[in-house]
């Protein structure tokens, strides 16, 4: 067993015991092996937090974004140069395939990258006045102090996601991260901290969501909560926050559906609900878990894709053979099973899969079979609700309009897919399909980082991760308007 150094707060530039003396265990869910313990901190650790935030901001904003962007240039070449041993550490602390982890580190990388533009750019408008002898403009300006709370799905990726639009656009951050990936939250602030981000711009607080998490939304240093997680979570956070007139952004739950029609490359579409579907063993808020075929392709569909399903390796991911890995602890598990047991009390078919593995050393980790049911109907709960987990949801539609229909009766809207040759189709579901990201002969997942990520619906409230659009949860408007006439002019009154 490899155990590592605890994981202590990042405060002000210094790792941080926290006040409470308090510390969690951090569990492979490979084996069951206790990888370490993380900080279980309070809201007096919160509070330093904060301060350190605060006073690191202060400067920070004065300094030009080309040169805050020079440290993200330097987080990304040292994220490169790390990838292999942060995506093993992912893998263990968090369980998905070691190809996927290394996928993740990379998409951190590109943002990295990305974000770095964004320091020679964050621009403005300027705008004719309608003033004779005045000038008009408006320009971005940092809000102040972030607060991120990041999932354990995509513990640096979210994490890349939501720090680095913020740090290049002159804030300083308060992150809490999941309890379940402490190790690459850690190996992530070693990172910036390497690159030379200054001590307080970056700011860690290990904790339990109900506590520091908690704490986040009431605290008046904080300007911004940006969260992705559940949906549940996330009308917590709106309303809490909300009433004390932070910003909040929220990225939350999916249902998404890929449809195949019955002119469809079959092939493709199977290659593509594999991924979609058992990627991550199913746990990404852009998983497919509904298909959603044309009756008469239904029967070809699941000819090819039961076998498929069937031959899925399962194990630690950080065997290059495995396809898919455990989920992420005990009550997962136990959420997906009951969800299968519903589906089946539900009267769907259930294919194959359904059942928790617990041959050989499958035993002593959190490991749930690839799970298929057909004859679901939209209205039953396993097609309405999100399972996060490897199961796989098949309903038969007879028409294109019945399709777009079902897809979109769902509470959420994140991702939706559609395979077809039919290029009038194509475009009718790229108008029609409620969600805010669509894909085309491809799957439900692969967002690209230079474009919004985010949904509609109970999927988010309207702000967007990645992409230009990041910089507007983490940016101010400010006007600017100068005279120069060396006259009062009265705007409207003096220009009717």
């Amino acid at each position: 067993m490899h155990r590592f150094e605890p994981c202590l707060n990042f405060i002000g530039g210094r790792w941080r015991e926290p006040k409470t003396g308090q510390y969690g265990d951090n569990v492979n869910p490979a084996n069951g092996e206790v990888l370490g313990v993380w900080a279980r901190s309070g809201p007096d650790d919160l509070d330093d937090a904060v301060r350190a935030a605060r006073e690191a901001q202060a400067a920070w904003r004065l300094v030009p974004a080309p040169e805050r962007a020079k440290v993200l240039r330097r987080v990304a070449d040292l994220l490169r140069d790390r990838k292999d041993e942060i995506a093993r550490t992912l893998t263990m602390e968090m369980g998905k395939v070691i190809e996927e982890a290394r996928g993740e580190v990379q998409e951190a990388i590109d943002m990295a990258e990305y974000m770095a533009g964004e320091g020679r750019r964050l621009f403005g408008q300027t705008t004719p006045s309608e003033l004779p002898d005045k000038f008009a403009m408006s320009v971005r300006v940092p809000v102040g102090v972030v607060g991120i709370i990041t999932p354990w799905n995509f513990p640096i990726a979210i994490a890349s996601w939501k720090s680095l639009p913020a740090i290049v656009a002159g804030n300083a951050v308060v992150w809490k991260p999941a309890e379940e990936t402490p190790l690459t939250a850690r190996a992530f602030v070693e990172v910036y901290q390497e690159a030379g981000l200054p001590a307080g711009v970056l700011n860690v607080v290990f904790g339990d969501g109900p506590v520091v998490g908690e704490a986040m939304l009431h605290h008046p240093g904080i300007d911004v909560i940006s969260f992705t997680g559940s949906t549940e979570t996330g009308r917590h956070i709106a309303s809490r926050a909300g009433a004390n007139l932070k910003r909040v952004s929220l990225e939350m739950g999916g249902k998404n559906a890929i449809t195949v029609l019955a002119d469809a490359d079959l092939d493709l579409a199977v290659d593509a609900i594999l991924w979609s579907a058992y990627g991550t063993s199913g746990q990404r808020c852009t998983a497919a878990s509904r298909v959603i075929v044309e009756r008469e392709a239904e029967e070809a569909l699941l000819a090819r894709l039961l076998p498929r399903v069937q031959a899925l390796r399962v194990g630690d991911g950080l065997d290059p053979a495995v396809n898919v890995g455990p989920v992420i602890h005990e009550e997962a598990l136990a959420k997906i099973d009951r969800y299968v047991r519903l589906g089946v009390d539900e009267g769907a078919r259930l294919l194959t899969g359904g059942r928790r593995l617990t041959e050989g050393p499958l035993a002593r980790g959190f490991y749930y079979a690839p799970t298929v049911f057909a004859g679901v109907r939209p209205d039953m709960r396993i097609a309405q609700e999100e399972i996060f987990g490897p199961v796989l949801c098949v309903m038969a539609v007879d028409s294109f309009e019945e399709a777009i229909r079902v897809n979109n009766g769902v509470r959420y809207g994140l991702s939706a897919s559609i395979f077809t040759r039919d290029v009038n189709r194509v475009f009718r579901a790229m108008r029609d399909l409620d969600t805010g990201i669509v894909y085309v002969n491809a799957g439900t997942t692969g967002a690209e980082i230079h474009l919004p990520f985010g949904g509609t619906k109970a999927t988010g409230n309207g702000h967007r991760d990645s992409g230009q659009a990041a910089l507007d949860v983490f940016t101010e408007w400010k006007t600017v308007y100068v005279d120069y006439s060396g006259r009062l002019q009265r705007a409207q009154i003096d220009n009717n």
